[in-house]
C-alpha cells in the first residue's frame, strides 16, 4: 500500500523520516507536514539512514509526503545567517576549501542517490509542492506518480544557486536539455498536465485517489520475477552511457543470464 499500515512498527521514524517495511514493500513517508515537509541535513542523514536499513527483501520503495505538499524544499532557516544550530551554514560552507565545499555536499546527496539502485524499483507520490529538494528528491526515484494538484519548482538558480542534489542528471534525462534549462532558470511551476506531457512523471491522478494509484503500480511492479526486474533496470539505466552496439551486447549478456537461471544452470 502506499500508507503504511497502521500496526507495522517503523524500522526507523526521526527527524521528519518514517521507513515502514511490509515484505517486498517499503514506504518512506516525509513526516512533518506542519512545515510542508521542509528538508534540512538531519532529514537528509535520516534518508540516507533508510536506505541503508532496507531489508533484502524489499523489491519496491514508496516514496511520500505527509499533508497537503510532498515537500516544499529547503527549511528557510538554512538562508538565514545563523543557519540551523548544529548545521553549516552557507557562509560556512562558502569559507571552506574545494574539497570542504564538496565533502558536505556529497554528504547532502546520498539521500537522494540510493533511490537509484538497480536491485529496488522507487516510486515517488507526489502531492502539492515539490519545490527545489523537494523536487529533487522526487526525480531520484524511478517512476513518479502525481496528483493532479502537483507543482513542481527548481528554484535554486533564483536563489543564486544551482540544484546540487542529483536533480539536474535525471532532469534532462526526462524532459530534454532545452526544457530541462528553462524549468531551472525561470523557477517556474510545471504542474500536472505538462508533467505527464514531458516525461517527468508517468501518470497524473486526482488527489483522493492517489494512494490507490500508487497501490496498483505497486501491485504490478511486484508480480514481476525480481532477477529479471533487476537486470532490466540496469540495463535501461546504464542504455544512454552506451553506443547502440554496446547495448547489443549488454542485452545479450542479460539474457544469457536470466536463461541459465531459468533452466537451473549456474554460471
Amino acid at each position: 500500500m502506499a500508507s503504511p499500515h497502521q500496526d507495522l512498527a517503523p524500522v526507523l521514524d526521526k527527524d521528519g523520516v518514517r521507513l515502514t517495511v511490509d515484505d517486498a514493500l517499503a514506504t518512506v513517508t516525509l513526516t512533518n507536514p506542519a512545515k510542508r515537509n521542509a528538508q534540512s541535513p538531519a532529514l537528509w542523514r535520516a534518508l540516507a539512514e533508510a536506505g541503508r536499513l532496507l531489508p533484502g527483501s524489499v523489491r519496491v520503495v514508496v516514496l511520500r509526503g505527509e499533508g497537503k505538499s510532498f515537500s516544499a524544499g529547503l527549511d528557510r532557516q538554512m538562508f538565514t545567517p545563523e543557519g540551523i544550530a548544529g548545521e553549516p551554514t552557507f557562509i560556512d560552507l562558502a569559507r571552506r576549501d574545494d574539497a570542504g565545499i564538496d565533502e558536505v555536499i556529497a554528504g547532502y546527496q546520498e539521500a537522494f542517490t540510493w533511490w537509484r539502485r538497480s536491485d529496488i524499483v522507487s516510486v515517488a507520490a507526489v502531492q502539492g509542492h515539490a519545490v527545489g529538494a523537494g523536487f529533487q528528491l522526487a526525480l531520484g526515484c524511478d517512476l513518479r506518480i502525481v496528483a493532479d494538484d502537483v507543482q513542481f519548482a527548481m528554484r535554486e538558480t533564483s536563489l543564486g544557486l544551482v540544484p546540487d542534489l542529483t536533480g539536474t542528471h535525471p532532469l534532462v534525462g526526462l524532459v530534454g536539455y532545452a526544457r530541462a534549462l528553462e524549468i531551472c532558470v525561470t523557477g517556474r511551476f510545471v504542474q500536472a498536465g505538462e508533467a505527464v506531457a514531458s516525461g517527468l512523471a508517468n501518470l497524473s491522478v486526482p488527489v483522493e485517489e492517489l494512494d490507490a494509484a500508487v497501490h496498483d503500480l505497486v501491485t504490478a511492479l511486484l508480480a514481476a520475477p525480481r532477477d529479471a526486474v533487476v537486470e532490466t533496470k540496469a540495463l535501461l539505466r546504464g542504455a544512454g552511457d552506451r553506443t547502440f552496439e554496446e547495448q547489443r551486447t549488454a542485452e545479450r549478456a542479460a539474457q544469457a543470464r536470466r536463461l541459465r537461471d531459468l533452466a537451473g544452470i549456474g554460471d
